[in-house]
């Protein structure tokens, strides 16, 4: 059995994984935290795991959704959010992460950009709410 993906999802995933060399960065950068060579506070240590994280747990969910949302044969928006919901939510709750909590000095709280990570949140609902919904009815 060989697996064939919709043009649109082909195009999502091709994305989705060139966003893993930005993920690799990321674990590259944590290295950099944990010998102590960046000095940043415990909450921002602590955002960018967390950002990290994200990062690598939705793309890899993302990817599996594109091949379930060719499975429901979704088109339109519904088929839009079903494929793009899961790996948007990926770049904005990492985003949201990192960017909330960048800075010099005492950065103890995050700033107003952490509304990305809710953004994100709303985004990976929508997501697997919809393919969910059309894994059940088709």
């Amino acid at each position: 059995m060989t697996i064939q993906l919709s043009p649109a999802s082909q195009s999502i995933a091709g994305v989705v994984l060139l966003t893993i060399v930005t993920i690799e960065f990321g674990g590259w950068f944590l290295t950099k935290i944990a010998r102590g060579d960046v000095p940043i506070t415990q909450f921002q240590k602590n955002f960018a795991r967390a950002g990290h994280a994200h990062a690598g747990v939705l793309v890899t969910l993302g990817l599996i959704c594109l091949v379930l949302a060719d499975a429901t044969a979704l088109e339109g928006f519904a088929g839009y959010v079903a494929r793009a919901g899961v790996p948007f939510a990926a770049i904005l709750m990492s985003a949201g992460f990192f960017a909330s909590s960048a800075g010099r000095g005492e950065v103890t709280r995050p700033n107003k950009l952490f509304a990305l990570v809710w953004l994100g949140a709303l985004s990976l609902a929508a997501g697997v709410l919809t393919l969910g919904i059309g894994l059940l009815t088709t």
